[in-house]
């Protein structure tokens, strides 16, 4: 063990060398708001068309927004949004209230955030209203009081945008929804409209039929990405990103394929050319190349799915660990009922509730959803329709994740998976 003490020579200077590959990293980040959109003008101008009439100072209809995860729906949002606040005027101004429901997924924060938002709203130093809410600390009447008074100073048409809404109707039930869309007949000066952007279908279950005919009085489906579109999104960005003859027709293609089988994701193709680019850039390279893009897509699987299994909820857990003892015993493929018996055996092993049968569906729905496993209903003609679930990847992340957890390592019912585990079978 090396006894003597670091001195500071300068840590970060042997890993900054002249930038051969980079431009500006930046915009093949998912932040990035791009000046164009590639393959989404159909959507634009459908989401334009339903929000002209907020120019004429009329209310426009709520809008829902469906589509898989990198499909475009947040940055195309954003995009017209941004595209009426600058043409809407001083008489009648239209302003864009953007919301992650990930974090913000309580009714407390979702009104505070818009209040608080439309408060610090720089239009011109007349138009500035000073409210302001705390992050805790009021009753929700409360807030919602002064969110009110907020709207009626400001003015004008606040568009509400709840990105991942079924996250929040999913942990805070459809209070918050049944709110804001009612919220308009106790407003007199001031508008609002909600455009909600989801990639689960079935979160609509969940909702009250009175909100969800408020708020999906328009409904849009974006569709997934193929492989062309996605070479011309990343050309686009490549030409911005890095320094010219950097990247090859070769390696965007890849990156392009590679995301058009993960469903279209456009975020994907775009950390796979990033990624790719870093890694290249570490070496000392002076071209992105295939096996950049190779190691590239290895440690974004690896650490994208490790993130996600350890960032599950308790029960989505007992669920995923019930697959992972089927397919330790040998079966490949399992289906629904199978899975939900053996998780009712894991769940009183681990004195814990077992939620009904149509909850662990859903979550299977959802780990499904999430890429974690793969599910495709068979058909057996008269016989009815069954669902069978499987891994379609390699399990041992997810196992070393699962395994890693102390509760499920004293549950005695899964010591062969955790034999499995220790032998790394």
């Amino acid at each position: 063990m090396d006894s003597e003490p670091y001195k500071s020579t300068g840590l970060f200077k042997k890993y900054i060398n002249p930038n051969k590959i980079f431009q500006n990293r930046e915009v093949l980040r998912h932040s990035y708001s791009p000046k164009e959109l590639p393959h989404r003008m159909d959507q634009i101008d459908s989401i334009a068309e339903i929000l002209a009439p907020a120019l004429q100072g009329a209310t426009p209809s709520n809008i829902l927004i469906y589509g898989k995860t990198g499909t475009g729906k947040t940055a195309t949002v954003k995009f017209v949004g941004t595209e009426l606040e600058n043409e809407s005027s001083e008489f009648s101004p239209c302003r864009l209230v953007h919301l992650n429901c990930e974090t913000i997924d309580t009714q407390y924060r979702v009104l505070a955030q818009i209040a608080n938002h439309v408060s610090g709203h720089d239009l011109k130093a007349s138009d500035r209203v000073k409210n302001t809410i705390p992050a805790t600390g009021w009753h929700t009447d409360q807030v919602y009081s002064e969110l009110k008074n907020v709207l009626e100073q400001a003015g004008g048409l606040q568009i509400i945008v709840l990105d991942e809404i079924d996250k929040l109707v999913k942990k805070s039930g459809d209070d918050t929804l049944y709110n804001l869309t009612r919220i308009n007949s106790d407003l007199f000066s001031s508008r609002v409209c909600i455009i909600g952007i989801s990639n689960d279908l079935t979160f609509k279950d969940f909702l009250d039929p009175r909100v969800l005919s408020s708020l999906s009085e328009e409904e849009l489906v974006f569709p997934p990405y193929n492989a062309d579109q996605l070479r011309d999104i990343l050309h686009q960005r490549a030409e911005m990103a890095f320094f010219p003859d950097v990247v090859s027709d070769e390696v965007i293609g890849l990156c392009a394929a590679r995301a058009a089988q993960e469903h279209g994701d456009a975020r994907r193709a775009l950390d796979l050319l990033r990624v790719s680019g870093e890694l290249a850039e570490r070496e000392g390279a002076e071209h992105v190349m295939v096996k950049h893009v190779n190691s590239a897509q290895e440690n974004i699987e690896t650490d994208t799915m490790s993130e996600c299994v350890k960032t599950l909820p308790s029960q989505s857990k007992i669920v995923l660990c019930s697959m992972l003892l089927m397919a330790a015993s040998g079966q490949k493929v399992f289906t629904s009922g199978s899975v939900i018996n053996v998780y009712r055996e894991v769940a009183s092993e681990l004195d814990t509730e077992a939620l009904s049968h149509r909850r662990v569906s859903d979550l299977i729905n959802e780990l499904n959803m999430l890429g974690i496993i793969t599910t495709r209903v068979v058909s057996h003609g008269r016989h009815g329709r069954t669902t069978e679930i499987y891994f379609k990847s390699p399990t041992n992340d997810i196992r070393t994740v699962i395994m890693n957890d102390s509760r499920f390592q004293e549950c005695g019912i899964l010591h062969p998976l955790l034999k499995s585990h220790e032998k790394g079978d």
